[in-house]
């Protein structure tokens, strides 16, 4: 047996089932043993989008995808998805070919590149070690939540693997262990709750496990806290009556001001970077911060914290729950009053806040789209956002059943991403209605994947809100009288491009024109469906200013 087919063995057997990918040359054998072993295979268009597809279904699943590209070339097309897995901890298994002849045009740094862009790298050496360097990957990646790039040389792949290199039983590495926080860390968490009158937590990526939210969930209800989460866990606590949704730039107004009157402020699994802060505006002068987390450089990297409990964050929670004993807390209604209660039910959702309606018979307010689209689609969605000035109004106007509901590839703030992730994220989640929120620049910059849409069959929206620009930049230069030709476009008929992929498509400038979109939902949603939204666009997002600051 050779390498490549007994590396593709052994990875299947580690627990990798999905792997997306490009095949070339160098990735052919390894990507067909990974087939054969019982792995699905998703042919991407683009190396790019095969990164984003597996990242987001590595997210949305919670184990490692896999990655496949053809050496150099393939490698470098992959890097902007790579770099947002990286940045974002996702244990993603890239296997690329590699070429070690100096005067291969193939030739590259692969490690440098890798490393440059926050992954980790390992190598398949020998016949001998590599299935033993295939699994340590895969460990890797699930159990130090890293991005690990697996060069396997050419003529190593080749080679013959002795009866010595073939191991009689390969499983998936066990589950990563929890991280034990320290008794005084918890003893001081809850002293601090048990202070605290008006207390919120901030969930993040580290919570989002049904596990951690129930803990949470209880330990807020003990102390009357408020629960918020960032952008990454939206949709953890869906239906709780004392949720306040994204803190951040994304926040309502009533959320802003509850999170401002906190004071005690807990990021559970959550960096509390400049997005979810508002660039710290959302921490009062007088407000302590606690910042739980698993990682011991997590706690004070993005500002500076009062307390850091360093913590799987469900064992966290758990164990400052049973610090409390059965003593009543000092404050147990919290922050939940009559008031704040009515508040919530009133006017915490965007939709609920009052607006005037921009549009007119061109153009559709896209806050008006999004309302309009939250009634229409079926609240059983996983909904992946693209980047650019638009992004907020899907973040923030289209509700998500779960934190499984809502797959958001930012960490690197690249457009182009979003059609790729609602890919990965939809195949991760089968049962639901798939949901792609774009702008057009990232739509068309991504618009070869519509082709892979089509081939797999998923009954996707993709929702276009087409302003024919890009729309950030528009509305951070425009003002200060720069030219704008270079970020402003002539239109383009996008349900036409969407139509030659194989899609059903509309175009929509008012309310009304959303009447196929029903139609399509009613049907058997034979064909994916896109909407061209021709959106107003006389001035930027409610977040925009604020991040822009972070540039």
């Amino acid at each position: 047996m050779k390498v490549a087919e007994a590396v593709g063995r052994a990875l299947h057997a580690s627990g990798v089932d999905h792997v997306f990918g490009v095949v070339g040359s160098g990735n052919f054998h390894l990507t067909n043993a990974l087939v054969a072993a019982g792995a699905r295979f998703v042919a991407a268009r683009h190396e790019g989008g095969a990164a984003t597809m597996a990242d987001a279904y590595a997210r949305t699943t919670g184990t490692v995808a896999a990655l496949s590209v053809h050496q150099g070339p393939g490698l470098t097309n992959a890097v902007t998805g790579i770099a947002e897995a990286a940045k974002s901890r996702t244990p993603l298994l890239v296997l690329a070919a590699e070429v070690t002849q100096p005067h291969s045009n193939f030739r590259i740094d692969q490690e440098a590149l890798a490393r440059a862009v926050g992954a980790v790298t390992a190598r398949v050496t020998s016949a001998e070690t590599a299935v033993e360097e295939a699994c340590e990957a895969v460990r890797r990646a699930l159990h130090d939540r890293r991005t690990v790039l697996l060069n396997l040389p050419l003529e190593v792949q080749a080679l013959e693997v002795p009866e010595a290199g073939l191991p009689s039983s390969i499983a998936p590495p066990p589950a990563r262990e929890a991280t034990v926080p320290d008794p005084a860390q918890v003893a001081a968490l809850a002293r601090e709750l048990g202070k605290s009158r008006r207390p919120v937590f901030v969930a993040g990526r580290g919570a989002r496990t049904p596990g951690a939210r129930d803990a949470l969930t209880a330990l807020a209800d003990r102390h009357g806290a408020l629960l918020a989460t960032s952008a990454v866990a939206h949709g953890l606590f869906h239906d709780n009556p004392w949720s306040l949704g994204i803190s951040g730039g994304f926040a309502s107004p009533l959320t802003t001001e509850l999170i401002r009157g906190a004071d005690l402020i807990v990021g559970w699994g959550c960096a509390l970077t400049m997005w979810t802060t508002r660039h710290g505006t959302l921490i009062g002068p007088d407000t302590t911060v606690v910042q739980v987390d698993d990682d011991p450089s997590a706690p004070g990297t993005h500002r500076p914290v009062d307390l850091g409990v360093i913590g799987d964050v469900e064992l966290t929670a758990l164990r400052a729950l049973a610090e409390d004993g059965a003593g009543t807390p000092a404050h147990p209604r919290g922050y939940r009053t009559a008031d704040t209660e009515a508040a919530l039910a009133a006017s915490v959702r965007w939709r609920d806040v009052p607006y005037d309606d921009e549009g007119d018979r061109e153009r559709i307010d896209p806050r008006t789209l999004s309302i309009a689209l939250d009634d229409l689609l079926p609240a059983e969605r996983v909904i992946g956002v693209d980047s650019g000035n638009f992004m907020g109004h899907p973040s923030a106007y289209l509700s998500v059943p779960d934190h499984q509901g809502f797959c958001f590839t930012q960490a690197f703030q690249s457009i182009g991403l979003g059609l790729a992730t609602t890919v990965g994220a939809a195949l991760a989640r089968p049962d639901r209605l798939p949901v792609a929120a774009l702008g057009d620049g990232g739509a068309l910059m991504s618009a070869v994947e519509l082709d892979t849409v089509r081939r797999l069959g998923l009954p996707m929206v993709v929702v276009v809100y087409n302003d024919e620009a890009y729309g950030a930049e528009v509305h951070h230069f425009g003002p200060a009288g720069h030219p704008l030709d270079t970020v402003t476009f002539p239109p383009t008929d996008l349900a036409a491009l969407a139509r030659g992929y194989g899609f059903e498509a509309v175009t929509v400038r008012t309310v009304a024109d959303l009447k196929p979109v029903e139609d399509w939902l009613t049907g058997p949603r034979a064909s994916p469906l896109l909407i061209d939204a021709k959106v107003t666009r006389d001035h930027g997002s409610w977040w925009l200013e604020e991040a822009f600051r972070g540039h």
